[in-house]
């Protein structure tokens, strides 16, 4: 496993969340350390930052002297537009501004590298692609095209992060996330899937690389029914191992196949066009 050339110090916000807590195993693996924020206290984590994303003292003390942001905090289903302002919007654009000054305070003025959580949901609207007839893999130009929300804060989030580096050369590798957990919990999953594992390679990817700019790559394992181009994450470094095919015979038994008819099936952002699943809080 490669690790860097010295311990890098890693800000991991929305570190209690399930892909929070999911990274906070995997990546000390690859010589970080990591300084944890939160809005909830971490039981195994008494030293953990817990603050609002718009506490902006407590974000401009937790980026000093990192040297990149692993930004995982917000909201992560649909829920009213004044929740997802106040959190999604306007909490990542303020830790943009602590980044920002703190590259400002440094002597060379090169602030930490953000990797921004992004999803899927920012394209959600756009039709999936029958790659089983042939059709091309989505590519990371795709435009927005939001189905909730939460997705349009995900747009936003990448608009900014493209702002944050064309004015003030603040690089960020957006990665466009679909499901990120142990197992795919049904067919449709099997093509957006990435697995704890591979996504700890490509934040690392992500965390490492040289001059990305703002970089936007999708994030998911090695799929055999994968939907989009991994090309740019590949780019990065990024070597996908898992494939969720290992799934397949289990969960077709269990919901069958994907069938147009079902509005949930017929885009990139699943049941988030038609049913979403609301933020309980």
């Amino acid at each position: 496993m490669p690790v860097p050339s010295r311990t890098r110090t890693i800000l991991l916000t929305g570190a209690a969340g399930g892909l929070g807590t999911l990274m906070r195993e995997l990546l000390p693996q690859y010589g970080y350390e990591l300084r944890l924020l939160d809005v909830r206290p971490i039981e195994d984590a008494p030293d953990a930052i817990v603050a609002d994303l718009n506490d902006t003292d407590a974000l401009r003390e937790a980026v000093r002297g990192v040297d990149g942001v692993l930004h995982l905090a917000g909201i992560s289903l649909e829920s009213t537009f004044d929740k997802i302002l106040d959190s999604n919007i306007r909490g990542t654009y303020h830790l943009y501004e602590a980044v920002r000054e703190e590259a400002a305070a440094r002597a060379d003025g090169t602030g930490p590298r953000v990797v921004f959580a992004s999803s899927n949901h920012a394209i959600g609207y756009t039709p999936r692609p029958r790659v089983e007839d042939g059709a091309p893999l989505v590519p990371v130009t795709t435009p927005h095209r939001p189905d909730t929300y939460y997705g349009l804060s995900k747009s936003f989030g990448e608009d900014l992060a493209q702002l944050a580096w064309d004015k003030h050369g603040i690089e960020t590798v957006s990665v466009r996330i679909g499901s990120c957990f142990k197992e795919p919990t049904d067919v449709r999953m099997m093509s957006v899937w990435m697995s704890p594992a591979d996504g700890a390679r490509l934040f690392h990817a992500a965390l490492t690389a040289e001059k990305v700019g703002h970089t936007v790559v999708y994030g998911s394992s090695a799929n055999t029914r994968l939907w989009w181009d991994l090309s740019s994450a590949r780019a990065l470094g990024y070597e996908p191992r898992d494939d969720s095919e290992a799934y397949a015979e289990k969960l077709l038994a269990e919901h069958g196949p994907l069938s147009d008819d079902n509005p949930a099936h017929q885009y990139m952002g699943g049941r988030f066009v038609n049913d979403p699943p609301i933020w309980p809080y």
